[in-house]
């Protein structure tokens, strides 16, 4: 059985030429972007855009200058290129903030906010949906390009290729499945659902500047140089994870893509092209205060339903940094954020632990902590790694 590839390409800065010149090693290593997509088609380019609008040195979207290298290529093969993400935006053009208003405008192709060309019913055969509604504009292209942002997250642990396919979905389908998949592993079954709907033919990981912590947008940025790439968006999750010192397979959505057959989660079985991993690897990158994603697999189902509210992250507003925009209430998929004096309040018997309004806050006023029982497992787990990993003593 052939592996699949996986091209790692240093690059520590976000300078034009720079970009255009590892992109362009790194699509070679793969046998070169004509190899996968066909000039003069039709191409969906999936960015990662969360809302509210950031600007890119933030390191939470997909930087516009990576995205703006792919699309010069894809007009150099005189093919009709779309933009998009479905994104929820207080200011007019959400797009313009990012950055990403200006470099399509420059490159000369079609930029879209999702929820402005509606959506279609589609029907699957998934481990948590069996319905589900998808942006026309991904159905009707000849090939996908996933342009995922390397990036921690506070509910399914990692974000990556799999994660950013589900800004495909429209916004109250996604608040909706908040609150039906509240346990990390079912929200990232649910996730390999939507994925297998609308699979990449081409993956590009933004790991110049990647997210560490509380991601995917309260964490803090850490440099960690590398773009990474390949026609199986599993197996560049899987790479991706590894770099930032995870064992692939114990991120659910790799582990269940890769069990599904819908792309290649053992590293053993990825080819790696360019830069070796192990040279890559950064020590000591900060991984998000959740334990749920790696604990889950050790404890049986019926037990871990029972123990899961206290093991759960509880976000908390700092009342001294929230500036009363309220976006977390917009989102909040259970009712729990709520306006009190101006600010914003969590009430804490409605909350389901979803983590959207920390992921919404861009003012940094929403911060997560751990109830006794999840600190004491986190740090039992903390020393299970460094016995393993031969350092302890």
């Amino acid at each position: 059985m052939a592996k699949s590839p996986v091209s790692i390409v240093r690059l520590d800065n976000y300078r034009p030429d720079d970009v255009a010149a590892a992109l362009g090693k790194c699509l070679d290593l793969l046998g070169g972007l004509a190899s996968i997509i066909r000039p003069r088609s039709r191409v969906f380019v999936k960015i990662n855009h969360l809302s509210p609008a950031t600007p890119p040195e933030r390191g939470i979207i997909t930087h516009p200058v990576l995205a703006g290298e792919v699309l010069r290529l894809l007009k150099k093969m005189d093919c009709q290129v779309t933009v998009g993400d479905d994104i929820q935006s207080s200011p007019a053009d959400g797009f313009a903030i990012s950055g990403y208003s200006d470099i399509c405008r420059a490159v000369g192709v079609r930029l879209v906010n999702l929820k402005e060309a509606g959506f279609r019913k589609v029907a699957l055969e998934g481990s948590r949906l069996k319905e589900v509604y998808i942006s026309p504009l991904c159905l009707e292209a000849d090939f996908i390009i996933d342009l995922a942002k390397l990036k921690t997250h506070s509910l399914t642990v990692f974000t990556g290729a799999v994660k950013n396919m589900f800004g495909v979905i429209p916004h109250g389908l996604r608040m909706r499945c908040h609150r039906r998949f509240g346990q990390s592993d079912q929200f990232s079954e649910m996730l390999v659902d939507i994925y297998s709907c609308v699979r990449p033919h081409l993956t590009i990981m933004d790991g110049v500047v990647a997210m560490e912590g509380e991601g995917p947008a309260a964490g803090r940025c850490r440099t960690t140089g590398i773009i990474i790439a390949g026609r199986d968006g599993i197996a560049v999750d899987a790479v991706a994870s590894n770099v930032i010192g995870f064992n692939p397979l114990n991120i659910f959505t790799t582990s269940d893509a890769h069990e599904r057959g819908l792309g290649q989660g053992e590293l053993s079985q990825i080819e790696i092209r360019g830069q070796a991993l192990a040279s890559v690897r950064v020590k000591d990158f900060k991984h998000s205060a959740v334990a749920l994603g790696l604990l889950r697999r050790k404890i049986p189902s019926r037990l871990f339903s029972t123990i899961y509210d206290y093991l759960a992250l509880i976000p908390e507003v700092i009342g001294g940094r929230c500036t009363g925009c309220l976006e977390c209430v917009g989102i909040c998929p259970a009712g729990a954020a709520k306006k009190r004096d101006g600010k914003a309040w969590l009430d804490q018997t409605v909350c389901i632990h979803c983590m959207c309004c920390h992921e919404v806050c861009r003012f940094e006023a929403i911060r997560v902590r751990k109830r006794f029982p999840g600190r004491v497992i986190h740090r039992l787990e903390a020393l299970w790694k460094v016995v393993r990993s031969g350092r302890f003593g």
